[in-house]
């Protein structure tokens, strides 16, 4: 089978082709190279293309082409072994070829790629024909696409002339348009220059009038100066007229004045007795405070929020506790755990109750701090410092409610701040009219 497929005497394998194979005949004899490759062993394959030999069908085609198709046509045996397969795979066209009358209606160049692997007698000239067949089909191709592409290019040749003449209409008219509103803002500026040479003139008329003004001026400003020295000599005059009778009016009611303050001192003497007599006590309410009107509202801790300070300057905390009977109400654990968490409860208690101790001191102010107790077992054995009143919550009762009841017990009118950073707690005590002030605020001042 070997000696039939191109190998003995007689046959086409001594045919050569004169010119490169044709571009699409040889695709599909690396298509005809790939699929056989899979049916032979590693050791029927040339040595180049062994490292191939696991590659898929497609991949093979893809990767090593050249490589099958130089050992096609160097390699006689590696040949007969995949017209071999051919001869498997595709027998009919096979056997059209070896008889010398191919299938009409078979492809070209499928025809072309067989006879170039089997090689049978005149397979040169199939070859041939078919790439000729071939350049002619890609020269009609090309004719077709050149065709559409130049029917394309005149559509839009026409449709550029369209363009083109629509454009030139619509700028005539723009440019008509321009050329209107040309002559109008020509017409504009001759008035507009008019109007600026009647503006100058009528300029000139002002500065003139200026001119005869400021000469009036200065003339009535030396005669006001001259009248001004005149009265001012006379008031000296008089001045000293009036000191003369000044003195001679002290000098006569030194005795008159000398017996008035005598009188006036034996009354007093005398209204104290009475009063000591009596036991009168002391005027608590004045005529003035019997007139009904409305007063004048006191400073409050809205008052000092308004003030020119940022809410997180420690001093805005100073002018707070200097308000009247001011009231500072402390969340406890929320300033300790603000400014020092890393310390036990016990030792945050004491250092913050400390601190609030020494501003208590300092301010005179009212101080309450408020730790929460509703996980306490037992009460806090704690001797609060001076100054300071020091509350647990009772169990049920969170610390922010016991502050919440410490500002409502308030009278109104009271200066209350409370110091936590607790958005709840704020909203709440500022609805009932206390200052909520933050945590890193009194840590600031303590500091």
């Amino acid at each position: 089978m070997v000696e039939s497929a191109g190998g003995g005497p007689g046959d086409g394998a001594a045919e050569m082709l004169d010119r490169p194979l044709p571009d699409g005949v040889r695709r599909r004899v690396v298509t005809i190279v790939s699929d056989g490759f899979g049916g032979l062993t590693v050791g029927e394959l040339p040595a180049q293309l062994r490292q191939y030999a696991r590659f898929a069908p497609n991949r093979r085609a893809k990767f090593a082409g050249n490589a099958m198709a130089a050992a096609l046509e160097t390699d006689p045996l590696f040949r007969q072994r995949i017209a071999e397969k051919f001869r498997e795979a595709q027998p009919e066209l096979s056997g059209a070829l070896d008889s010398g009358s191919p299938t009409p209606a078979a492809d070209p160049l499928d025809v072309a790629a067989a006879a170039y692997v089997l090689r049978p007698v005149g397979w040169v000239k199939l070859v041939t024909s078919a790439g000729e067949e071939a350049q002619r089909a890609d020269a009609e191709r090309a004719d077709e696409e050149s065709r559409v592409e130049l029917e394309r290019l005149r559509e839009e040749l026409e449709r550029a002339r369209e363009q083109t003449r629509s454009d030139t209409e619509r700028l005539r008219a723009e440019l008509d348009a321009a050329k209107k509103e040309t002559e109008s803002l020509h017409r504009k500026l001759r008035s507009a220059l008019s109007d600026v040479k009647r503006g100058e003139a009528a300029l000139r008329k002002v500065q003139s009038e200026m001119e005869t003004v400021r000469t009036e001026g200065h003339t009535q400003v030396s005669a006001a100066e001259s009248e001004s020295r005149r009265l001012k000599a006379r008031l000296g005059e008089a001045e000293a007229a009036l000191e003369a009778a000044r003195r001679a009016a002290r000098e006569g009611r030194s005795v008159e004045d000398m017996r008035v303050r005598l009188l006036l001192d034996t009354v007093l003497d005398a209204a104290q007795g009475l009063r000591r007599e009596l036991a009168l006590p002391p005027v608590s309410v004045r005529p003035a405070e019997t007139v009904d009107a409305v007063e004048p509202g006191r400073m409050t801790p809205k008052d000092i929020a308004a003030r020119a300070l940022s809410e997180h300057d420690p001093a805005i905390l100073d002018q707070l506790l200097a308000l009247p009977q001011a009231h500072l109400v402390v969340d406890g654990y929320n300033v300790t755990k603000t400014g020092y968490p890393q310390m036990p409860l016990e030792k945050q208690r004491l250092r913050l109750l400390g601190q609030l101790s020494q501003l208590a001191a300092q301010t005179g102010a009212e101080v309450t701090c408020v730790f929460d107790g509703a996980e306490l077992v037992a009460p806090v054995l704690l001797a609060p410092p001076r100054g300071v009143r020091v509350l647990f919550s009772k169990p049920g009762v969170t610390a922010d409610e016991l502050i919440r009841q410490l500002v409502r017990a308030e009278p109104p009118g009271r200066p209350v701040i409370v110091a936590s950073t607790d958005r709840e707690v704020a909203d709440g005590i500022a609805k009932a009219g206390a200052r909520p002030v933050a945590s890193a605020v009194l840590l600031k001042r303590l500091s």
